[in-house]
């Protein structure tokens, strides 16, 4: 049963024909793909199943193989990365959503952590819901197994990380995540000042230099990456380091005396969408 944070997240989402109205690649082929993606998610099809059924279309469309993708979690040996945001804590203030941008030079239309925000009832009895989304990070995530240039996969340490040298711009992965946590760059509105020695879109902390039509991240999709090239500094996500409530908690679920893995384990606990059995690595505290 879907919660009142599933149904505000549900509102802010676009239809996927809205999203592949301007692809150049096949609409229909696009929604069917992301749909059976869903449901391989949720275990109702197997990969096998998925494979065999576009396989065909996918070579004929974008004259690729579809590969097996590992759409399931890692072997929970090593480091599971993973988030917990205090929605107790969590004013609405939408820092996450500005340092997240300033962090990741994003441009207008392009935002990788977003807060909804709902109001009820009539002044002075009002409520307010915040619900922060960054990527779920999920570890069933359907957007890896829809892409049929496998530009979107899980690393090792379980995130899931977006390729941009790879994406053709299709957008099967947005219309396939369930959480609308996807955003396609148009290359609109690039103007800004750079500091000395700054760069433009430090996709994993590479410099891509000056952005040329045609040249990645242009034409291409984005997403939050829980700061990736931050991590490997040893450094937290940036959403993590500027919350001014202190509402954000980063670290290792697989370690039991970590903060996240108990915060986690608690019984405030929960997930957006778990009925989409996309097991997703961000929790919320109610």
């Amino acid at each position: 049963m879907a919660t009142k944070y599933d149904v505000l997240i549900n509102n802010g989402l676009a239809s996927g024909s809205d999203i592949l109205k301007s692809s150049k690649y096949d609409t229909n082929l696009g929604l069917n793909m992301a749909e059976d993606a869903r449901r391989l998610s949720d275990g109702l099809i197997t990969e096998e199943e998925f494979v065999n059924k576009y396989q065909e279309s996918v070579s004929k469309e974008f004259n690729q193989k579809l590969e097996y993708q590992a759409a399931v979690g890692n072997d929970n040996t090593g480091v599971k990365w993973g988030m917990v945001i205090d929605l107790r804590k969590c004013v609405g203030c939408e820092t996450c959503t500005v340092s997240c941008k300033a962090e990741n030079r994003t441009p207008p239309g392009v935002t990788y952590n977003q807060v909804f925000i709902e109001e009820e009832g009539t002044f002075p009895n009002v409520s307010r819901t915040n619900i922060p989304r960054p990527c779920m990070h999920c570890d069933r995530p359907p957007c890896a197994s829809v892409c049929p240039v496998r530009a979107t996969y899980k690393a090792e340490n379980g995130i899931v990380v977006q390729d941009s040298d790879r994406c053709i711009g299709c957008r099967y992965c947005m219309v396939a995540c369930p959480y609308g946590a996807r955003s396609f760059d148009f290359g609109e509105n690039y103007d800004e000042m750079l500091g000395f020695e700054d760069m433009q879109s430090p996709e994993h902390g590479m410099d891509r230099g000056e952005r040329e039509d045609g040249k990645s991240p242009i034409g291409t999709v984005r997403k939050c990456n829980f700061c990736f090239h931050r991590l490997e500094r040893g450094e937290e996500p940036a959403c993590v380091e500027t919350c001014i409530g202190d509402a954000r908690y980063f670290g290792d679920l697989n370690d039991p005396e970590s903060t996240v893995s108990k915060l986690a384990s608690s019984s405030r606990a929960f997930r957006l969408k778990e009925e989409y059995g996309t097991e997703p690595r961000v929790y919320y505290l109610r």
